[in-house]
């Protein structure tokens, strides 16, 4: 546990006993499993639980949490702040957690004690980086799937990624800034630390960009359309699938419970292509395609945002194949260009 760590366990129990009156107390372990235990004390009640600390907690995190509660059981989180869809999935997995501004969630037996009244604690806003906005995230993509477009013109990287010229060096300097990316030598950088700036680039996509590429929520005319999605023929070049649908026909084994599909074709045309039909609560999820690598022969999209797709989607099944595909397809491939496959 280091420093920073140590400061979010003192703060959540200060808080946690200010706001409710329950008293935490801690038990250091030398354990690489978790950081401890910690026991809760209130009104006669005593409940230890296994504990881990973080600083935050993201999507791509909660299949790995999921295992780490398994083999600890009974586990608690202790996290700074948490995201409200991910503490819903905590519950629905029945896993505790402890926020810094003392939010509690317990589950344990037939015992409950669930606050969230407390606002959270707001962070210290650090020096403003451009590489995560928006059309950040477009360019992160592209270098993350062909590494080689990081070493064209930065002309050359402004019309490859479909964004303005005078983005691209806010994009570089914040990348070397946060240390993804080096410069070799005049003409030549090197990405860094791959894995972290996947992880990183996923969570800013699913919270920023990827709900401005919404075109809408759908359902089929038939719902043999939907049972039968394998044999829609979608329009090449322009249509392709996301999310669980791209995760069956790369693994295998899925039965997508919603259809995600990726565009360039007007909704209009959409509509009338794959009869659909405008709904709040439909099964068909429809985004505009944001990438360009040119042709593209594939019904499904780059790896990279299947695996994204999947690890967000907040379900244990679409998590487990996002693994398979990273292990599998896409681990090895870090070095190449994933647009490739």
């Amino acid at each position: 546990m280091n420093m920073k760590e140590h400061e979010i366990l003192q703060i959540a129990i200060e808080n946690l006993q200010r706001n409710s009156g329950i008293i935490a107390n801690w038990i250091k372990r030398n354990d690489q499993r978790v950081d401890g235990k910690i026991t809760f004390r209130a009104e006669g009640l005593k409940l230890t639980f296994h504990a881990s600390i973080k600083h935050e907690l993201r999507n791509h995190q909660l299949l790995q949490i999921s295992h780490l509660a398994d083999r600890n059981e009974p586990l608690i989180l202790i996290v700074n702040h948490i995201f409200p869809e991910i503490k819903e999935e905590l519950r629905k997995r029945k896993i505790a957690y402890l926020e810094a501004n003392g939010n509690i969630y317990l589950h344990h037996n037939s015992i409950i004690i669930w606050i969230d009244t407390n606002k959270p604690i707001q962070s210290k806003k650090g020096k403003n980086n451009r590489a995560f906005t928006k059309t950040g995230l477009q360019v992160i993509f592209h270098f993350l799937s062909d590494e080689r477009i990081i070493n064209k013109t930065y002309r050359e990287i402004a019309r490859k990624t479909n964004v303005a010229l005078g983005n691209i060096n806010y994009i570089i300097n914040g990348l070397k800034d946060l240390g993804f990316l080096v410069k070799l030598d005049k003409n030549n950088y090197k990405l860094l630390k791959k894995k972290d700036l996947i992880n990183k680039w996923m969570d800013a996509y699913f919270e920023r960009l990827k709900p401005s590429l919404e075109v809408g929520t759908f359902c089929f005319q038939s719902q043999e359309d939907f049972t039968n999605w394998k044999m829609i023929q979608l329009q090449k070049g322009k249509t392709w699938w996301g999310g669980e649908p791209a995760g069956d026909l790369l693994i295998g084994g899925l039965r997508p419970a919603e259809l995600t599909i990726y565009t360039d074709e007007p909704r209009n045309e959409l509509i009338k292509n794959y009869r659909l039909i405008p709904h709040e609560k439909g099964n068909v999820k429809v985004y505009k395609k944001f990438w360009n690598f040119g042709k593209e022969t594939n019904a499904f999209v780059p790896l990279l945002l299947v695996y994204a797709d999947l690890i967000n989607a907040n379900n244990k099944r679409s998590q487990e194949t996002a693994i398979k595909i990273y292990e599998q397809l896409l681990q090895s491939n870090l070095k190449e260009s994933l647009a490739d496959l």
